[in-house]
This record gives structure tokens, C-alpha cells and sequence, in this order.
């Protein structure tokens, strides 16, 4: 075995800031229970919207988590970020001050840009303010301000990177983090947050016709179930501490699990009657981690909640796995769809649920479409020894991406 593929990326710390709980004992605590964050939209007056409903991060108030002199050059998304990295360096027990700045790296997740700070540019323009290049230049900027202001605060010097691909972006940030472990980086921060709940970052997010118009907040996003009609949207997500397993251990860190596979694919283009890329993603990232499907114990689904892509998602985990095993949750139900930050955040909780053993809850769906023949978890959490765990996420556009975690036992 090389050098570089002995070299084990494991989690450390985690730092998540959900719609249904900030911190996380008090995410996970919401989430087993089955309470969700999802609401009517209250950042703005969305009553003239044909999308009412989002998961918001309610209790987060910016200036209790980071410096005043960035707020006003950033945005909800950024302070989200900011506040969750500092959280999972503080569960990590890691002290960036007391490391080489060169051997600490950030590869976060970006899809929004920062609409949020783009919509004040944009309502600058009916009195002075810059022109429309400048606010589209502060939008495309806004991709990297998460990453850069992460690295800035806690003097991390080592590689940085900004990984845009949607919803898939959070599982592709994370294989980038164990490749940066195991060619020699000391510690990556990885994950994703996002935030694009005002008039600009909502309309642009009707445009893809995925979003559910429901006013119910209980039935609105039903992912697999007969009643999809698309989903929520929402804001947040987690950060994660990836370490080299034995600098962690040297400091006597505590392991939530490692990263043992990875892999991504692209959709073939549309029309061509090829199949979409997600089973293959699932199939090379088991392969990745040195296991077969038999040793998956639970999967963390995309569940997109439009009925097209839940039926090709369902046949991708049957293609892959067989009929009727392994379970599926999508616990994004209490939370919405969170683009940057829902992988990131799926990626959390399945680490939270090897840890505890045990498998969240999907909430919201009563009775699963004809066709999706899978094991969802569905009401209540299930009891479970979880060893390995799978997570799965579709970004718009064709992205797919898998990632494999398994517990500290199970590590190579």
C-alpha cells in the first residue's frame, strides 16, 4: 500500500448550523425526534410567491458568532459557514493557532454566490450604488467568500478551494479533502453552508421547476412518496474537521469515522437514452472504499422529491444493492433541500448515526410511489448496527457524487 493511500482521512469535528437545530446535539435530538425546520418564509414578505415554505435557520444571531467588521461584507451564508467552522474546530479540539499554517487547508461548497448579498447590490441600483457589473461581480466573488474568510480567520495557508456543483458540491468538497490528507495536509476544513432566501435567490430557484408549492409544511417535500410535488428549500448545513488518522490519534481526538470512499459522475447529456450516473457513482465509490455492497448497512439518499428523479434514484439503490435492502432515510426532510450545504450536512448525520446506532427518521411520507421498491426509514428512527455508512446527492445540472464512511473499527 503507498504512502498515500495508507494515509486515512478521518473526522474529527463536526459544526452544523440546520434549520431544526443548531449545534449538534441539538440537530440530531430534532431529528430523531422528527421535528422540522421548515416554515413559511419569514426573511422576506414572500405572500406574492408561488413557493411559501423553507427551512430557515431560526436562533443564529451573526454577531454572537463572527467578527463585526465581516458582517456587513458578507452575507447569512458566509456568517452560517464561519460560525459552523469554528463549532467543528471546537469539537475537534483542534487549535489552528498551535499547527503549521501550510499543513491546514479549506475546501468548502458553494451553489447560491451569495444572492443574498447580490440582492443588496441589486437594490442599490435604483438609487447609487454600483452598476450591474459590480453587483454581478460581487455575486461571482461570493462563491469563494466562505472558503476565504475561513481560511483568513484561523490562518490556514495549506491549499483552498471552492467546489460548485450544486447539492453533490458537499460530497465532492469531502473527496477533496482526503485526497489533500493523503498527499500530506495535516487538517482540512470541508463541508458547506447555504443561504439564498430573499426575492432574487428564491426566484432563481423556482426557474428549475423543482420546487414544491405546497403551503403544508408537513407534506410539502415528500421524497419517494405519493404525494411528491418537488421540494423545500433551505438554508445551512455543516462543517466538518478531516484529519490524518494518526496526527488525530497522537492528540487523542476523538474519531466520528473515515472518509473510506469517493467518487463523481456526470449525467450523459439529455435525450441520448444512456442512464442517468448515480448508480455508477454509488458502484465506484463502494469500490473506492475497498468494500462491496454488502457491507453498506444504511443509505443517506439525494431525494429529490420529483417524482421522475425519486424513481430513477430508487433504481439506481435497487440496481446496486438488490431489492429491499439496504434502509434509506432522507432526513433532509425536516430541513429542506440545502444546495451547498445538504450533503455536507447528510454527510453529518450519517457520521451521527454510526456513532449512536441508529437511523433517522424520512418524515412526511405516508405511502412510497409504485416502483420505488426501497427500505425507507419512515416515522420514527430504527435501531440499527451501523458500521458503513452511504451518502448520495444529485446536484442540477448532472452532478452525482457518493461518499463511503465507516466507523473507527471499520477503518483499513
Amino acid at each position: 500500500m503507498s504512502t498515500e493511500t495508507s494515509r486515512q482521512a478521518v473526522v474529527t469535528g463536526l459544526g452544523i448550523a440546520a434549520p431544526n437545530g443548531l449545534g449538534i446535539e441539538d440537530y440530531w435530538a430534532a431529528t430523531l425526534a422528527g421535528q422540522s425546520g421548515i416554515r413559511e418564509i419569514s426573511r422576506f414578505d414572500a405572500s406574492g410567491y408561488p413557493v411559501r415554505l423553507a427551512g430557515q435557520v431560526s436562533g443564529f444571531t451573526a454577531g454572537e458568532h463572527v467578527p463585526s467588521r465581516l458582517i456587513p461584507q458578507t452575507d447569512h451564508g458566509t456568517h452560517l459557514g464561519l460560525a459552523a467552522a469554528a463549532w467543528a474546530l471546537e469539537d475537534a479540539g483542534a487549535d489552528p493557532a498551535a499547527m503549521p499554517e501550510y499543513d491546514m487547508a479549506v475546501v468548502t461548497a458553494s451553489s447560491s454566490g451569495g444572492t443574498e448579498f447580490g440582492q443588496r447590490e441589486i437594490e442599490r441600483l435604483w438609487s447609487k450604488g454600483p452598476s450591474w457589473v459590480g453587483a454581478y461581480q460581487s455575486i461571482a466573488w461570493f462563491y469563494a467568500a466562505t472558503t476565504g474568510q475561513i481560511s483568513i480567520r484561523h490562518g490556514m495557508r495549506g491549499p483552498c478551494g471552492v467546489i460548485c456543483a450544486e447539492q453533490a458540491g458537499g460530497l465532492d468538497a469531502a473527496g477533496q479533502a482526503r485526497q489533500l490528507i493523503r498527499s500530506g495536509t495535516r487538517l482540512v476544513v470541508t463541508g458547506g453552508t447555504d443561504a439564498s432566501l430573499c426575492p432574487y435567490g428564491l426566484t432563481a430557484q423556482y426557474s428549475n421547476g423543482r420546487l414544491s408549492e405546497s403551503a403544508d409544511p408537513v407534506s410539502a417535500y415528500q421524497p419517494f412518496g405519493v404525494g411528491a410535488s418537488g421540494y423545500v428549500p433551505g438554508e445551512g448545513g455543516a462543517m466538518l474537521i478531516v484529519e490524518n488518522a494518526e496526527d488525530a490519534r497522537a492528540r487523542g481526538a476523538r474519531v466520528y469515522g473515515e472518509i473510506a470512499g469517493y467518487a463523481s459522475t456526470f449525467d450523459p447529456r439529455p435525450g441520448s437514452g444512456r442512464e442517468p450516473g448515480l448508480r455508477r457513482a454509488m458502484e465506484l465509490a463502494i469500490s473506492d472504499a475497498g468494500l462491496s455492497a454488502g457491507d453498506v448497512d444504511v443509505v443517506f439518499a439525494d431525494a429529490a422529491g420529483v417524482p421522475e428523479l425519486d424513481l430513477q434514484e430508487a433504481a439506481a439503490i435497487r440496481a446496486v444493492f438488490g431489492p429491499g435492502r439496504p434502509p434509506v432515510t432522507a432526513p433532509k426532510t425536516m430541513t429542506g433541500r440545502l444546495y451547498a450545504g445538504g450533503a455536507a450536512l447528510d454527510l453529518a448525520s450519517a457520521l451521527l448515526a454510526i456513532r449512536d446506532g441508529v437511523i433517522p427518521p424520512t418524515t412526511g411520507v405516508s405511502e412510497l410511489v409504485p416502483g420505488c421498491d426501497i427500505d425507507l426509514v419512515l416515522g420514527a428512527p430504527r435501531e440499527a448496527a451501523l458500521g458503513t455508512a452511504m451518502v448520495v446527492a444529485r446536484g442540477h445540472g448532472g452532478f452525482n457524487a457518493a461518499v463511503i464512511v465507516t466507523n473507527e473499527r471499520s477503518t483499513r
